[in-house]
C-alpha cells in the first residue's frame, strides 16, 4: 500500500473561499495564511449568491437593540440574546470595513447607506449593492484584496476530506483534487479555520452553489466536533421554480417594496396566514408557498403593480434570472418554490469561533454560534460571517503566539478517487428533499435515516461519508425534536413546546445511535 503523503505548513489553513474565509485572511495579516478553494476564489461560495446585503443599525431611528429584538423574534425562541446583541452592535463597523476595502453600496444623494426591507425586520436595515447584488459586489471587493495581500497564498482546486486529529487535537486535514478524481494527501497545520458553508445541496431544490453539500460539517463531525442545532435548515420561500439546479433566487427585498405572493389564479394567499403577509418569518413564508406548490395551484411572487417596469434596474440580478427562463417579470408573475437556502446549525462554536476540538475553529454557514436560533432573520448571515471572521482570526492569533518563518506551500495530491458516485449524491439529495424537507414526520425522518444508512454502505468515498454524516445529524436531530419551531416543522408534533425552546448539541456518534435505532438495531 502506498504511504499517503504529508505536507507541513506554518500557515493558518482556511478552508472555503467566501466572505468569512477572506475576510477571516486579512483579518489574520500580516500573519501566513493558506486559503484553500474548491475552484477560482469566490467561485461555488454562497456569499456571491447572497442577493440582500448585510442587514445593519445604520438607519434614522433604528437602533443595534432593535436589531437583536428582531433576530430573536425571527429565531423563534432559541437565539441566545448575548450572541445577538454583541454581532448587532457590531454591524456598521464591519459594513464600514467593507466600505473601505471597495464593497460599492448603494448610497443615497446624501452618502448615506440606502436601505431594504426584509422579512421580519421591523425597519428598513438591509444594506445592498444595485438593489440584489451585494454578495457578489462584495466577494468582489474582497478578492482583489486578497490577491494582493502578501501574507495570503491561495490554492485553487482542492477539497478537505477529513480532519487529522492527535490525542483529540486537530493537527491538519486531508485535501484531495475538487473533482474527486485523485486521492488524499496530508497537510499538517498550526490551526484549522473551515469557512466552508452549509448544507443546501444536500437538498435537490436549494438556491445554494452545488459544491455546498456539507462536507464542512459531515468532516468535523467524523473527527468528533459537537453539532448544534442541526435540525433547523431554512428554505426560501421565493426561489424560481424552473429546472435549474441550483434554482435562482428571487430577493426577499422585492416583497420589502411591495411584491405580493399569489396563487395561480392570482389570488394572494399570505394575508390570510399571518398579519405580517409576504413580510411575516421565513418559515412561515415557506410553509405557505410549500403547501400552495403541493397542493398545484403554481405559486407565484407579482412584482409588476409594486415595482413595475423598474424591476430592471433596480433588481438586475432576478431580472436577469426571469429573463433567462423566459420571463418578463414587469408584465407577468414570477412562479416561484421553496428550497433549500441556509442551515441555522452546524458546528457548535463559542465566541470566537471556536469549536469543541482543540486547534478547530469554524465561521459562517458551517458553525452554529446561537445568533439565528430557529429560524435565521434575513440578512445575518453575511453579518454573522463578518464578525465571527474576524474574532476567529484574533483568537488565532492569541492561540498561536507571534508568528514564525512560513513559506508558500505546495501540495499535489496523488492519484486515487475519492469522489461521490453520481447516483448515490442524488439518492442522497431525493431523501432530504422529500423526508427531511419542509415538512417533516416521524415516520419519514425514520426512513430517510435508513436510507443514508443504505447508501453509506455501498461506497465507501470519504466525500460522500461527509455528506452522509452532515445528513444523519439534521435527520437525527429533527427525529429527537418533537415540536415544531421554526425552520423545523413536524407534522406529527406541529405546535411548539415550550419546554423545547433550547438550542439542541448532538455529535455524530449520537445521532449514529438515533440511526441505529431508526434500523432496528441495538445500539452499541
Amino acid at each position: 500500500m502506498t504511504a499517503t503523503p504529508v505536507t507541513e505548513t506554518q500557515r493558518v489553513v482556511i478552508v472555503g473561499a467566501g466572505l468569512a474565509a477572506l475576510y477571516a485572511a486579512l483579518s489574520l495579516a500580516p500573519r501566513p495564511v493558506l486559503v484553500i478553494s474548491p475552484g477560482a476564489l469566490g467561485e461555488g461560495a454562497s456569499s456571491a449568491f447572497a442577493q440582500g446585503g448585510v442587514a445593519a443599525a445604520v438607519g434614522p431611528g433604528d437602533s443595534p437593540a432593535e436589531h437583536a429584538a428582531d433576530t430573536a423574534r425571527a429565531g423563534a425562541g432559541t437565539v441566545d440574546p448575548l450572541v445577538a446583541g454583541q454581532v448587532t452592535a457590531e454591524a456598521l463597523e464591519h459594513v464600514l470595513a467593507l466600505a473601505e476595502r471597495g464593497a460599492p453600496f448603494d448610497r443615497t444623494a446624501e452618502g448615506g447607506f440606502v436601505l431594504s426591507r426584509e422579512a421580519a425586520h421591523g425597519r428598513a436595515r438591509v444594506v445592498r449593492v444595485k438593489g440584489d447584488g451585494a454578495g457578489r459586489a462584495i466577494m468582489t471587493a474582497l478578492i482583489a484584496v486578497t490577491r494582493s495581500t502578501p501574507s495570503v497564498q491561495v490554492l485553487e482546486g482542492l477539497i478537505a476530506t477529513g480532519l487529522e486529529t492527535e490525542g483529540g487535537r486537530v493537527t491538519g486535514l486531508r485535501l484531495a483534487a475538487a473533482d474527486g478524481h485523485s486521492g488524499e494527501g496530508v497537510l499538517r497545520a498550526p490551526a484549522v479555520l473551515l469557512a466552508t458553508g452549509g448544507v443546501g445541496g444536500l437538498y435537490a431544490r436549494t438556491t445554494n452553489p452545488g459544491t455546498i453539500r456539507g462536507q464542512g460539517l459531515g468532516i468535523a463531525a467524523r473527527a468528533g466536533a459537537a453539532v448544534a442545532d442541526a435540525e433547523f435548515v431554512q428554505f426560501h420561500p421565493t426561489a424560481i421554480d424552473c429546472d435549474a439546479d441550483p434554482l435562482p433566487l428571487a430577493t426577499e427585498a422585492l416583497r420589502g417594496e411591495g411584491a405580493v405572493l399569489v396563487d395561480a389564479e392570482g389570488r394572494r394567499f399570505m394575508p390570510d396566514i399571518h398579519p405580517d403577509a409576504e413580510l411575516a418569518p421565513r418559515d412561515v413564508v415557506a410553509r405557505a408557498v410549500f403547501a400552495e406548490w403541493r397542493a398545484g395551484r403554481r405559486p407565484m411572487l407579482d412584482t409588476r403593480a409594486a415595482i413595475g417596469e423598474a424591476i430592471d434596474t433596480r433588481f438586475p440580478t432576478v431580472t436577469a434570472s426571469c429573463r433567462a427562463l423566459g420571463i418578463d417579470p414587469a408584465r407577468a408573475p414570477i412562479p416561484v418554490a421553496a428550497a433549500a437556502h441556509y442551515h441555522m446549525g452546524g458546528i457548535a462554536v463559542g465566541a470566537t469561533g471556536r469549536s469543541s476540538l482543540p486547534g478547530l475553529w469554524a465561521i459562517g454557514e458551517v458553525s452554529s454560534t446561537g445568533l439565528h436560533g430557529a429560524n435565521r432573520l434575513a440578512s445575518n448571515g453575511l453579518l454573522e460571517a463578518l464578525v465571527y471572521g474576524r474574532a476567529a482570526a484574533h483568537d488565532i492569533a492569541g492561540a498561536l503566539g507571534a508568528p514564525g518563518a512560513a513559506p508558500e506551500a505546495g501540495f499535489a495530491p496523488p492519484p486515487g478517487e475519492v469522489a461521490a458516485p453520481a447516483e448515490a449524491v442524488a439518492d442522497l439529495r431525493r431523501i432530504m428533499t422529500e423526508e427531511v424537507g419542509v415538512t417533516r414526520s416521524g415516520e419519514g425522518l425514520r426512513a430517510a435515516l435508513r436510507g443514508i444508512a443504505e447508501l453509506e454502505a455501498r461506497t465507501d468515498s470519504p466525500v460522500l461519508r461527509a455528506m452522509t454524516a452532515a445528513a444523519t445529524l439534521i435527520a437525527a436531530a429533527a427525529l429527537a425534536r418533537e415540536e415544531s419551531r421554526g425552520g423545523h416543522y413536524r407534522t406529527d408534533f406541529p405546535a411548539p413546546d415550550p419546554a423545547r425552546a433550547l438550542r439542541s448539541r448532538m455529535t455524530l456518534a449520537a445521532a449514529e445511535r438515533i440511526r441505529a435505532a431508526a434500523l432496528g438495531e441495538v445500539a452499541a
